[in-house]
């Protein structure tokens, strides 16, 4: 494992100074004009990709209202036409029901993350299909037949997602498999007798098992220890596939046979090979492929065993793929770090390709924004660490600029080279951005993976100091000014950096974060119960000893130590990190006569997701760093 370590810090090492070299060697700094929050903002977001039965129509979720809300979209294209007309809760359309117009969608109370299933009928009329109060739903996937459709239901316990089985005739449901061991379910046979399901052992290791609906009969499938995870099964039901790192750095796809149980491994890539799934009669495999922080999309045409060649596309990257029932038409989005996603369709036969959707706001200029590039810097112990960089246009030596360092959540989770309104927005306004990929975040490997591992808070953190650290040393950056942001478990760890390391940083902005592990640990949503004890395996149990770490690593119990300006954002509906975490951290931090400011919305959840909120959210993000990093307030006076 040392050597394995060791040949990927050599790759990583040998690869920074190549990337390290580009970034310092961008465009010819210029002047860009300063876009404000509302421009950014009216830039679209959407997503899902739905055929209609007869294959004119696809169904999407937009936010253009300024709340989520399903339409419809013409594949000859056009504007949208909206189908839901929610002016609170967001709603996300799921799918066309597989022979008529009906439409499922889903929605929760305002960010509580507790979703309930719904029918909108032809006519508009909209049913709720699980009522029951407090029980969460979640649509698991259509039956081959068309017939009924799956979904995980919390009915008989929150704690426990049974299995049920709605026929879409009478519209009427039974369960068909009662959940009392806590696994996740991760797929359902075309001849519906088996149910693929997923037990986590620890964060880093899932056990992998199949039911057999008719015998009742669970079978642990998994040969050793490792990550698993259900791709999908075959469309003669006669084999079930899955990805895992048994064995290798990397997760790669294994084809079971169910009857003989002989396995053989059917795909390896570089990278996280992260899903693979058939389309309607298996004419085509679609596997998404984790590279460095961007998902590169495989469409396998399985009849002539190659992939199938599409156009290229030089904006971006293709991802959200959906093909359609009769195997004629392709939906999918070409987005990048620079670019918001795009919906577009490509139809087999005639090769055509046409793009539905342009969602960046008109008035702005696409080579105004930023291009990410993956840089790569050494951290305490010579760790190379991967990441995703923003470079300021209009940042040069004689122009040098404030910095942050952008933290993702998780734990386990990854900066992505994905488009972020946030992100661009500061930028924009001349804040070089670099989003860390600190050890313990998935896409690189299970060695990194597991390296914070009942460690956060410490070794991660000083990630996330050592990228400041190499901010520092770019000729354009102002060291002076630099300042660490982040969410959820970025959050986290903008506490942990303004409590353990309170010289390091020169403001912190606290997006939902966790201050309190003992509180969240214990608090945690119902629903996880499936992977609650691997979360402790990793962070730690706060009902044993552990306490004593998890109480040393959480931030409200040194707030004193807080000396640098600190911004809080929180959801009140936020089910995963409680309102109080925010609460108790900001009446703490404010203790000890240190600027704070603090915003709260009413009607959000781990996530803002309207677009008031996300205005507001940003604006107030905006104001902080350029009163107390850019310190424009100060030199005005």
């Amino acid at each position: 494992m040392k050597n394995l370590v060791f040949l990927l810090c050599l790759f990583f090492a040998i690869s920074s100074c190549k990337e390290n070299q580009e970034t310092e060697n961008q465009d010819t700094p210029r002047s860009v004009p300063e876009y404000t929050i509302e421009q950014f903002l009216d830039t679209e977001n959407i997503f899902g990709g739905s055929f209609s039965p007869d294959r004119s129509k696809i169904l999407i979720t937009s936010n253009r209202s300024g709340i989520y809300n399903a339409y419809e979209l013409a594949v000859a294209g056009g504007e949208p036409s909206p189908v839901t007309a929610s002016d609170s809760s967001s709603i996300f359309g799921i799918s066309y029901f597989p022979n008529d117009e009906r439409i499922l969608f889903r929605m929760d109370g305002n960010g509580d993350e507790i979703f309930h299933l719904y029918v909108r009928d032809t006519d508009g009329k909209i049913t709720e299909l699980t009522p029951d109060a407090g029980a969460r739903a979640s649509f698991y996937g259509w039956a081959h037949d068309g017939k009924s459709f799956f979904y995980g239901y919390t009915k008989r316990d929150n704690r426990l997602t049974d299995v049920y089985e709605m026929d879409i005739a009478s519209m009427t449901s039974k369960m068909i498999y009662q959940n009392d061991e806590a696994y996740s379910f991760n797929g359902i046979s075309n001849d519906k007798k088996y149910l693929g399901l997923v037990k986590p052992v620890t964060t880093n290791d899932t056990d992998l098992f199949l039911h057999d609906l008719g015998s009742g009969e669970t079978k642990k499938i998994n040969e050793k220890q490792a990550a698993h995870s259900i791709a999908d099964f075959s469309t003669d039901s006669k084999a079930l596939y899955y990805t895992t790192d048994d064995g290798e750095e990397f997760a790669y796809l294994v084809r079971y046979d169910i009857a003989s149980g002989d396995r053989k491994k059917a795909m390896q890539k570089d990278w996280d090979i992260s899903y693979a799934y058939f389309s309607h009669t298996g004419k085509y495999q679609v596997v998404g492929v984790n590279e460095d922080g961007k998902t590169a999309i495989e469409v396998l045409n399985t009849e002539a065993g190659k992939p199938h060649q599409f156009p290229s596309f030089e904006s971006g990257d293709l991802t959200g793929v959906s093909i359609s029932k009769e195997e004629d038409w392709m939906a999918f989005y070409v987005g990048s770090s620079s670019s918001p996603r795009n919906l577009y369709v490509y139809n087999f036969e005639s090769g055509d390709v046409k793009q539905l959707t342009n969602t960046l706001n008109k008035s702005m200029n696409a080579d105004d924004l930023v291009t990410a590039t993956v840089v790569r810097y050494p951290s305490f112990d010579g760790l190379k660490i991967p990441a995703i960089y923003y470079k300021p246009k209009q940042a040069s030596a004689d122009n040098k600029v404030p910095a942050l360092v952008y933290v993702h959540g998780g734990p386990g989770g990854q900066t992505r080279q994905n488009y972020s309104a946030r992100i661009q927005y500061l930028v924009n306004h001349g804040y070089a951005v670099l989003g860390v990929n600190n050890r313990g975040s998935s896409g690189y490997g299970k060695s990194f993976y597991q390296m914070d591992d009942r460690n956060h808070g410490e070794k991660d953190l000083q990630d996330c100091v050592w990228g400041k650290h190499w901010l520092a040393e770019q000729s354009y950056v102002d060291s002076t000014k630099i300042g660490i942001i982040g969410g959820s478990y970025g959050g986290f760890m903008v506490m942990a950096a303004l409590t353990s390391e309170p010289d390091v940083f020169d403001v912190g902005v606290n997006i939902y974060g966790v201050t309190n592990w003992l509180r969240t640990l214990k608090s945690i949503p119902p629903w996880w119960e499936s992977f609650k004890d691997a979360l402790y395996q990793e962070m730690g149990d706060p009902n044993t000893a552990d306490s004593l770490r998890l109480h040393k690593i959480s931030p409200l119990f040194h707030a004193d130590q807080v000396t640098k300006p600190l911004m809080v954002l929180q959801g009140a509906k936020d089910p995963r990190v409680l309102q109080v975490e925010s609460d108790e951290i900001v009446e703490a931090v404010k203790a000890s006569g240190v600027p704070v400011e603090y915003v709260l919305f009413e009607d959000e959840g781990h996530g803002f997701v309207k677009k008031e909120n996300q205005l507001e959210s940003n604006r107030n993000i905006l104001t902080f760093l350029d009163k107390h990093l850019k310190q424009e307030a100060v030199e005005k006076d």
